[in-house]
């Protein structure tokens, strides 16, 4: 989703993008041997932050990008210099309907619970991510949903898919940490969301500015993966924003 945004601002900032383990490029290796959790992955991330001597830094979070994000937030307050967010959930409102066989599975980790979700691994619902509830779906490349679902047909990517859908029941009570960072440390924070997302819906959007009321707050006729048809309007809010807060 970031191809496109990355070389809009690459110019002027370093734009560090890396896959998690278990997506795009980076090793997949077996659900048995890795510990495929949220913690594990902001530790992984937190580690390569070091790595690359990034010291401070700008986070655009979305999706699992938000706990992720905000668990690394938490750890390292003094980092975190702006927040650009996308259609990433930090408040219970923002986890509606479509999370309730998902949270069926965080109460009760049962096989058939476990097997009941793996329609969502399939090309259907990766498909119905990148064009449901989409402003204009002619600019939706189907190479999304095809390269998306080849990698998530890899042998033994569907365990990974499902260990973190369970996991990701670990995140909610963090919720307040995520909020008392937001409160505390008033990041300048620009949120840019998708408000047909039924994943991420937009009612998860407006709890941010219960502690971050001087956030700015976009709310786009798009669906989940934004950027895929909002580029043109999004690129230069966040181009903007990050000139404003970060080029001081």
């Amino acid at each position: 989703m970031f191809r496109n945004l990355i070389p809009l601002l690459a110019d002027r900032y370093r734009v560090i993008a890396p896959d998690y383990p278990g997506f795009g490029q980076s090793d997949a290796p077996d659900h048995t041997r890795f510990d495929y959790s949220f913690a594990h992955l902001a530790d992984i991330v937190d580690q390569l932050t070091d790595r690359l001597g990034a010291k401070r830094y700008s986070m655009y979070v979305m999706d699992y990008g938000a706990p992720v994000g905000y668990r690394l937030a938490i750890k390292h307050p003094e980092r975190v210099e702006t927040l650009i967010v996308q259609n990433g959930n930090a408040y219970v409102e923002g986890l509606g309907a479509f999370w309730d066989p998902i949270k069926a599975y965080w109460a009760e980790d049962t096989p058939a619970r476990r097997e009941a979700l793996a329609g969502l691994v399939t090309l259907e619902t990766t498909k119905f991510q990148y064009t449901d509830g989409m402003g204009d779906v002619a600019r939706i490349s189907p190479d999304n949903w095809v390269i998306d679902q080849a990698l998530l047909d890899r042998p033994g990517n569907k365990d990974i898919q499902l260990d973190l859908f369970h996991d990701y029941g670990s995140n909610v009570p963090l919720y307040p940490q995520f909020q008392a960072f937001f409160r505390e440390r008033k990041p300048p924070t620009l949120i840019v969301w998708g408000k047909n997302d039924k994943i991420f819906p937009e009612a998860g959007a407006h709890p941010y500015l219960r502690d971050l009321p001087e956030a700015e707050m976009h709310i786009l006729d798009t669906g989940h993966f934004a950027l895929e048809d909002r580029l043109s309007e999004m690129a230069p809010l966040i181009r903007s924003f990050l000139d404003r807060n970060l080029c001081r």
